[in-house]
């Protein structure tokens, strides 16, 4: 599709942000993203489902340039509607992070999102809860590292 991410190992192509996720998970046990129990696991996937299936793609830069002059208040719109809706789900599970006090794969959906939601200038003072783990999610060494503005292919006028 001509996107990214893409992450090669063995010569192989691996795609789409969740899979990686997923992969690397499985791989580095070590390190883990997803919780022991089942239904916390569950719930972690629930919210990487609700923001990379329900509200990134809306936004996304080929959408986006379909959608023309309009692109601003479409994707705040997107991005509004879909914290509404991620702003409820986390106030059953929220800890520290997304889910009770462990970063998992969701957080790492949901800073990027962040990102996003700040590039369109959503008012994150209606989502208390998505700005307090992204906030708290700040202050990690690995979220502070992988900071777009902290790649060395970051564009100028984004540092």
């Amino acid at each position: 599709m001509g996107q990214v991410p893409a992450l090669i190992v063995e010569d192989k192509m691996l795609t789409q942000s969740i899979s990686i996720m997923e992969y690397l998970e499985e791989t580095y046990p070590q390190n883990p993203l997803l919780p022991k129990e089942p239904l916390l696991r569950a719930k972690v996937r629930e919210i990487c489902e609700v923001i990379g299936s329900g509200i990134q793609p809306l936004q996304n830069l080929s959408v986006l340039q379909k959608i023309g002059d309009e692109k601003m208040e479409w994707g705040h719109y997107y991005i509004n509607k879909g914290f509404f809706a991620l702003e409820q789900l986390l106030a059953g599970c929220a800890g520290k992070y997304s889910v009770g006090d462990q970063v998992t794969l969701a957080d790492c959906c949901l800073v990027p999102q962040v990102y996003n939601a700040n590039r369109f200038k959503v008012d994150m003072s209606q989502f208390p809860i998505i700005s307090r783990i992204h906030e708290a999610l700040n202050s990690v060494e690995a979220f502070k590292a992988a900071q777009p503005s902290n790649q060395p292919d970051c564009p100028e006028d984004l540092k």
